[in-house]
């Protein structure tokens, strides 16, 4: 096993099976987080990035099994932002100190590809990096927000494994969601992707292909979150994921990917109390406080026990810094593009 870890560590590559056999291993979990660890350092130094999240609607014409905003949840009440909320929110994010926003939100038609532009633009204009997680559009809907100023985009595959997939996401294509990747990254933008750990179905096998599909893909962000059941979906009696084996998975795509982006997501910490730092001494170096306030925070509800719903945006960030300069680390006052570079080095050379 440690020479499979070693091998991670100088090379940036492993097979399927090597990547199993740790997986399949709980004996060799400090050397695999401690591995992670020392490759983020390596590459990536001590900082961590901070992205300020806006939730900005609940409202989702999607209906996942595993999702708490799925379409069908008539127990969750609805919300979205107004254009002005969301453009205050990101200008007291960046008065908090963030150089990078993150709009999320379910996939809502209500926010046309002209009013995601406006609201883009107005972002733009207050000097920070801009991540979407807006969900699958079209190639001219992607082009468009690119054109108007958006840096990143997130979209999980979910899982790998097709026929999993399309299970989890009914009415939903796995080919589809690939196009969508491919889109984004021909028109320059920085892709993340990621998975939840835990899905029922889900096997190590299909979480190593997994790994080797980042790769394959060179994605330059990836999260992985531990599946939490919630009770008003059809997945409420699962078993749900566990913290373990999403820090696993995360170390180990640290050591192929060794340059990338890799948040300590807020699942992990809904887990357990120091989840997000176990994360970044496995190999994260990212962060993602929400920056929305007041009874949106709560309504944003992917899963139960999420951390931090009756936080101020002002408390989370003075609380955060606390725990990361606590492990020695310290906030960037960079952009935090892939290998902690200011610019997105994929506009040269793309659309």
């Amino acid at each position: 096993m440690n020479s499979i870890i070693e091998k991670a560590k100088s090379t940036h590559d492993l097979s399927e099976f090597e990547i199993l056999s740790l997986l399949q291993n709980d004996s060799i979990n400090e050397l695999l987080f401690k591995a992670a660890d020392d490759i983020r350092e390596k590459y990536l130094g001590n900082m961590v990035h901070l992205r300020g999240l806006i939730e900005f609607t609940n409202i989702c014409k999607r209906n996942c099994m595993y999702c708490g905003l799925r379409r069908d949840n008539a127990n969750l009440k609805r919300y979205r932002l107004t254009e002005e909320e969301i453009i205050d929110f990101a200008k007291k994010a960046v008065q908090y100190g963030y150089k990078t926003l993150v709009l999320q939100g379910g996939e809502d038609d209500y926010f046309t590809t002209e009013k995601m532009v406006s609201i883009i633009k107005k972002i733009k204009s207050l000097g920070v990096a801009l991540t979407l997680s807006l969900g699958e559009k079209t190639f001219d809907q992607y082009k468009a927000f690119k054109n108007a100023g958006a840096d990143r985009y997130l979209i999980r595959i979910e899982t790998t494994d097709k026929k999993l997939y399309e299970t989890m996401d009914p009415g939903m294509s796995f080919n589809e969601r690939i196009q969508c990747l491919k889109d984004l990254d021909k028109l320059g933008y920085e892709v993340g992707s990621g998975i939840l750990i835990g899905l029922p179905g889900q096997t190590l096998e299909s979480i190593a292909k997994d790994i080797l599909f980042f790769k394959e893909i060179n994605a330059d962000m990836i999260g992985i979150g531990p599946f939490i059941p919630n009770e008003d979906t059809p997945l409420k009696n699962a078993e749900g994921g566990t913290l373990t084996l999403a820090l696993k998975v995360m170390a180990i795509t640290r050591l192929l990917l060794p340059d990338i982006n890799i948040p300590a997501t807020t699942a992990m910490e809904s887990l357990a109390p120091n989840g997000r730092i176990q994360a970044l001494q496995a190999g994260a170096n990212v962060v993602m406080p929400n920056v929305t306030e007041g009874e949106y925070r709560k309504l944003y509800a992917l899963y139960p026990g999420k951390i931090c719903t009756g936080d101020t945006p002002a408390h989370c960030r003075g609380c955060i810094t606390g725990k990361i300069t606590s492990i020695g680390r310290t906030i960037s006052d960079g952009y935090g593009f892939r290998g902690n570079k200011n610019t997105n080095s994929h506009n040269s050379q793309k659309i």
